[in-house]
């Protein structure tokens, strides 16, 4: 018997057969030849694999099967591409070309379609391309074959589903920020009165999502810091109480209009004391969105009347004369001092005492007593206090056009303590 080469053994059992490397060698290339076969067989039925795959994908998830926002045309055209990019994938040692899956994620992201109902359009084109592969496998007796095409057939469907989610994902956000960008300069142009594209103040409340036929108020908030919201998430948060709102950030102030039923005030002023880190004003309800410059203007002087460094909620005055005072700021002042001279000439302590007996008297209907009650005082004290102001203002507290002057000259002085000045 002739030497075995050092190094080389033969396979026991095998009579003398075939060296192992050269088998292995041969076996892969079998193998090879056999799933090149497969694919290619595989390649010529795709036009009807991709129209089995869009009927069962319509058939399987409803939002491919109405068009709404994927149109069946764009489907067809989408699982055409990806099988292909599959098929070609399993045929080919080089690594496929990626554009196919990136595009797909991409489109469905602009079109809002839903990332598992994407993703669902694909687990149900591998299985049913693995369907056929196997039953062609089992067809001519070559069931060997099925375990390479079943690793290679998962592995680039899993990169597939992977870059579509990537491609998708980044598409959503891009779409995100560049939706919240335009949010915020539609909310500006209503915030300043500044008109966009020769469109009304009602044209952007309606691309905000605005109700044109509710009440309206606007919220002025300090930033913490150079454009840092000391609102954080209230957006997101007043929708979770389905109050709309739309929000513009500057360096110095973060600013929204919010669009509310009347009873749902008082949420939001509850909301805001909960997010609110700096100084806050709301403004009084109002309906049209044409007056939301006035109504900026109301919050921010709510917001000055607060003292600096407190995360303090102040809603605006809603009565009609505190808003009228407060849009005329330097009248407002000259109606103080005109109606109160002689009682802002007093020492403070004595003008504070007058003027908080007397908003306490307005206050709680023009009863003495209910004001003696809220100033801890007897309402002979009171009846004395303001004795000494008409006295001081020759002003009688009986005369209608008397008390209209007195009452506004307080808004205007409360309005100007708000303001600091």
């Amino acid at each position: 018997m002739a030497a075995v080469p050092e190094g080389v053994r033969r396979d026991e059992g095998s009579g003398g057969g075939s060296i192992p490397g050269i088998a292995d060698r041969e076996d892969s290339a079998v193998r090879t030849a056999a799933l090149t076969e497969l694919v290619a067989w595989a390649d010529e039925r795709l036009p009807r694999l991709i129209d089995d795959v869009c009927a069962a994908s319509c058939e399987r998830i409803e939002l491919y099967r109405d068009e709404k926002i994927v149109p069946r045309a764009d489907l067809h055209r989408s699982v055409a591409v990806n099988l292909r990019f599959m098929v070609d994938a399993l045929a080919s040692s080089e690594p496929p070309d990626q554009r196919a899956p990136k595009e797909t994620g991409r489109r469905r992201a602009h079109q809002g379609a839903p990332l598992p109902e994407v993703l669902q359009v694909y687990r149900i084109a591998c299985a049913m391309l693995w369907d056929l592969l196997a039953a062609r496998a089992r067809e001519i007796g070559n069931t060997d074959v099925l375990i390479e095409v079943a690793s290679l057939l998962w592995q680039v469907t899993d990169e597939h589903a992977v870059r579509v989610t990537e491609a998708y994902r980044a598409a959503s956000a891009e779409l995100l920020v560049a939706q919240q960008r335009r949010r915020s300069a539609l909310a500006e142009a209503l915030l300043t009165g500044q008109r966009v594209s020769d469109a009304g103040p009602w044209e952007a409340g309606r691309l905000l999502g605005l109700s044109l036929d509710g009440k309206l108020a606007v919220v002025a908030a300090e930033t913490r810091g150079l454009a840092e919201e000391s609102l954080v998430g209230v957006e997101r948060r007043l929708g979770q109480l389905g109050i709309v709102s739309a929000w513009h950030l500057s360096p110095t102030l973060q600013a929204g209009v919010v669009s509310l039923r009347e009873d749902q005030y008082d949420e939001l002023l509850a909301l805001l004391r909960e997010l609110a880190l700096a100084r806050t004003g709301v403004s009084p309800l109002f309906r049209s969105l044409a007056d939301t410059p006035r109504a900026v203007h109301l919050a921010r002087t709510a917001l000055s009347g607060i003292p600096p460094e407190r995360g303090e909620v102040r809603a605006f005055d809603p009565s009609p004369l505190a808003a009228f005072v407060a849009y005329d700021p330097d009248e407002g002042r000259r109606l103080g001092e005109q109606v109160f001279g002689a009682v802002l000439e007093l020492p403070a302590e004595e003008r504070e005492v007058l003027l908080e007996t007397l908003d306490a008297y307005f206050s709680r209907g023009g009863s003495a007593d209910r004001a003696g009650q809220a100033l801890h005082c007897h309402a002979n004290t009171v009846r004395y206090r303001l004795r000494r102001i008409r006295e001081l203002t020759d002003r009688s507290l009986t005369d209608p056009r008397d008390v209209a002057e007195l009452v506004a000259a307080m808004q205007a002085l409360r309005a100007d303590s708000a303001r600091g000045d």
